[in-house]
């Protein structure tokens, strides 16, 4: 029992190494920093992360942020949108940790006709 909690473990930290992927719709998105255009449709708001306490440590700050660019854009594309306008990121560190365990990316939501 104890030899597959210790599996079930490390699998779960190997598998918090790597940042999420984007989906086929996520490619899509395109994170800007000026707002779009006027004929662009605002959607809502979306709020990507990646990492925590339990994996921060064992996952590099590129696939924090990579991980959290793309949660992003899954989500947007989730909603229909084709753009985000990126507006806040933070990065956190947990008690105790070795640096860096999470990214969190905020941003607006437009659906653009031209893309």
């Amino acid at each position: 029992m104890l030899i597959r909690i210790a599996a079930l473990a490390a699998t779960a930290m190997i598998a918090g190494c790597a940042a999420t992927q984007a989906t086929q719709k996520g490619l899509t998105v395109r994170l800007v920093t000026e707002t779009p255009a006027a004929e662009c449709k605002h959607l809502g708001e979306v709020i990507g992360s990646q990492g925590n306490w339990v994996t921060g440590d064992f996952t590099s700050n590129k696939s924090l942020m990579q991980g959290a660019r793309n949660d992003l854009r899954n989500q947007a594309a989730e909603m229909g949108g084709n753009y985000v306008l990126l507006q806040d990121t933070s990065h956190s560190r947990a008690w105790g940790s070795l640096g860096t365990t999470s990214s969190t990316i905020a941003g607006q939501v437009y659906k653009c006709p031209s893309h």
